[in-house]
């Protein structure tokens, strides 16, 4: 082992973000450069932040290595460590041991808390950020994941994983294994050999549904709706009147010739209207004003002792139809 290669570690680094699959590349990227240095079963100490104390974690990176220049202490959870915890953790990053790594995973560690303050104190690429791809990005990701198992998935395919399986890219990859074992030919995985192969273990996301509702895919909405068990029609009504709100603001950005203003006039990134011109021209001005209307109706009527779901439905067939 050359002095670089230890010279260029950091005291600490940082894995966050809610991409799982990214933060597990993370910590075995680390733990394969260590390997290299010394033997790590030897050399490494792992701890959970749900129930490990401070005081532990920071008396194991002061411990020296065995035969390595250099040893690891991996902290996953890192985000659930209890306050006075965490603090035990900042102190020792005051003066972190010269022949230690402490790498640290978390889901989510705001910015401004002492513990992300202190770890990313430690270098300008302590922190890795690993935050998941967006919901429409997702399943060319997918696509790019399945080669890694020697298959290739068609675009209805990956969209139809994310649709059973979630976000979750770590599930997203164990369902891709699953799947590479099962396929036996050299020809690409369809839409179809997905929906046989892989069991729904998502529901639905609200957003899926008031994208339908944008499109005035009536069908889809009813089939989507059958799929969202959590999801309470107030909830669902709710967020379609903003729909409504927002496409009647993309009609009017258009005839004020500025379409391309719709997502600072409405406060949202660029990538969450890139579909709202597009759904706007499904519809009428007077169609959108009168659905706002009509759903303020709908919501009175549920609130007054009405069936919630029937007077969603009744109300949703009615906004749909052309």
């Amino acid at each position: 082992m050359s002095d670089s290669q230890h010279t260029d570690l950091l005291p600490a680094y940082l894995a966050v973000g809610e991409d799982a699959l990214k933060r597990e590349a993370v910590i075995a990227r680390l733990k394969a450069r260590l390997a290299t240095m010394g033997d790590l079963s030897f050399n490494s100490d792992e701890f959970d932040g749900e129930v490990a104390e401070g005081a532990a974690i920071a008396a194991a990176c002061n411990t020296m290595p065995f035969a390595s220049p250099v040893r690891l202490v991996y902290v996953r959870n890192a985000d659930k460590l209890k306050k006075a915890d965490a603090e035990e953790l900042v102190n020792y990053l005051k003066a972190p041991s010269a022949t230690t790594v402490l790498a640290c995973e978390a889901e989510k560690l705001a910015k401004n808390t002492r513990l992300y303050k202190a770890l990313a104190a430690a270098g300008p690429k302590a922190v890795i950020d690993c935050a998941p791809p967006k919901s429409w990005e997702l399943p060319k990701r997918v696509r790019a994941m399945a080669c890694t198992h020697g298959i290739t998935l068609t675009e209805g395919a990956a969209s139809a994983l994310v649709e059973l399986v979630g976000e979750n890219t770590v599930h997203l990859d164990n369902e891709l294994k699953k799947i590479a074992l099962a396929h036996g030919t050299a020809d690409g995985v369809g839409e179809r050999e997905v929906r046989v192969l892989v069991a729904r273990t998502s529901e639905v996301k609200p957003w899926d549904f008031t994208a339908a509702f944008a499109e005035r895919n009536l069908g889809k909405c009813l089939a989507l709706r059958a799929k969202m068990e959590s999801t309470s029609p107030h909830v669902l009504i709710a967020l379609c009147a903003t729909r409504l709100r927002e496409l009647m603001a993309a009609q009017s950005m258009a005839r004020r010739g500025n379409p391309r203003g719709l997502a600072k006039a409405l406060g949202a990134p660029d990538w969450r209207v890139k579909n709202h011109g597009a759904w706007a021209r499904q519809w009428r001005p007077e169609e959108l004003r009168r659905a706002l209307a009509s759903s303020r109706d709908a919501e009175q009527a549920m609130k007054s002792g009405s069936d919630p779901d029937e007077v969603f439905y009744r109300w949703l067939v009615e906004t749909l139809k052309r």
